[in-house]
């Protein structure tokens, strides 16, 4: 055995830090902490408290990490985010971009930005760290509590239904000079699951490769076919939308998912909850909370799924996409 060396290792970056894809755990792809938007007024999610019951929740019920999928401008809070991550031991993923146009007020100064500034601003949040407050100028920049700055280490951005307004596709080709910078993995809102290809198609003819990209909410277009193609591209799923029987029972989605990878989609499917409501966490005061996904619907693909794809969806897969940045592990030489 010789002496060891310092070499990289593939790594996701989160709020306390950069950590190797290696002994990651177990990840749910998509949830809010903190989330103020003048499309769900009443839903606020604004107090640290209460996210921080909900994270303990998520992390009680077999989660080690998470992403905080809440982009600029729509209340995200970087420093109380790093607190929960240090206070549950949870690895949670802070998100820069932008949101889909409706989650913006009129005016809003963010909207106004060209797609260079966009860009500059995204890449910053990656790799210099995120405002402690988001304002066009003036910006001071988040810490965790330890002292270091509070990087973001994902992408963000989102269409409407059918339909990519201005502001959107700048959104998108900020989105991809970001990527094509920091190596950031990206995550698009597709509303109702629509215009999948259509946007790999955009980021594409912009230098993104679709193995980057993870589609969020397809699943509420649960057409197992679809999604496979998908997957056949390189594009990953995001699987999120379970606790809404409003729309579907879970058992579509479960059926979905199975199928998905019975049709060859088992190494891009994601698992997420983006339960995003005050009204719908328990912290706050509602139902059913994050630890449904963990506790109600993970245990229900465990007894219907072939071997190895549970470890897939949860720890495989989500690794592939995340782990896009390099962290320093000792080594033998």
């Amino acid at each position: 055995m010789g002496s060891p060396t310092l070499a990289a290792v593939p790594a996701v970056r989160t709020v306390l830090g950069d950590v190797a894809v290696a002994g990651f755990g177990t990840v749910n792809y998509h949830e809010h902490l903190f989330q103020v938007s003048p499309l769900l007024p009443g839903d606020e999610l604004d107090d640290e408290r209460a996210s921080r019951t909900e994270a303990e929740s998520l992390r009680d019920s077999g989660f080690a990490a998470m992403v905080e999928a809440t982009p600029t401008g729509v209340g995200r809070r970087p420093e109380a985010v790093a607190r929960i991550a240090a206070a549950t031991g949870l690895n949670i993923v802070a998100t820069s971009g932008a949101h889909r146009q409706a989650h913006y007020p009129q005016g809003h100064w963010l909207t106004e930005l060209d797609a260079g500034a966009l860009a500059s601003r995204f890449v910053a949040e990656v790799t210099d760290g995120l405002p402690l407050h988001d304002a066009l100028r003036n910006q001071v920049p988040a810490h965790g509590p330890a002292g270091a700055t509070v990087r973001a280490g994902l992408l963000k951005a989102g269409i409407d239904y059918w339909r990519i307004s201005d502001f959107e596709r700048r959104v998108l080709a900020a989105v991809a000079q970001a990527h094509l910078v920091t190596g950031a993995p990206i995550m698009v809102h597709l509303e109702h699951g629509s215009a999948a290809f259509e946007v790999l198609a955009l980021l594409a003819a912009d230098g993104v490769p679709a193995d980057a990209v993870a589609l969020a909410h397809i699943d509420r277009n649960p057409d197992p076919g679809l999604h496979a193609e998908l997957a056949a591209v390189g594009a990953y799923l995001g699987y999120d939308g379970v606790a809404r029987s409003k729309s579907w029972p879970d058992s579509v989605l479960l059926d979905c998912l199975l199928r998905t990878a019975e049709l060859g989609g088992q190494e891009r499917i994601l698992l997420g909850g983006d339960v995003a409501r005050r009204s719908r966490y328990r912290g706050y005061g509602g139902m059913p909370g994050l630890q449904y996904l963990g506790e109600r619907f993970v245990p229900r693909l465990a007894a219907t799924a072939p071997p190895g794809l549970l470890e897939r969806v949860l720890i495989g897969n989500p690794a592939g996409w995340l782990g896009r940045f390099e962290s320093v592990a000792s080594a033998p030489i």
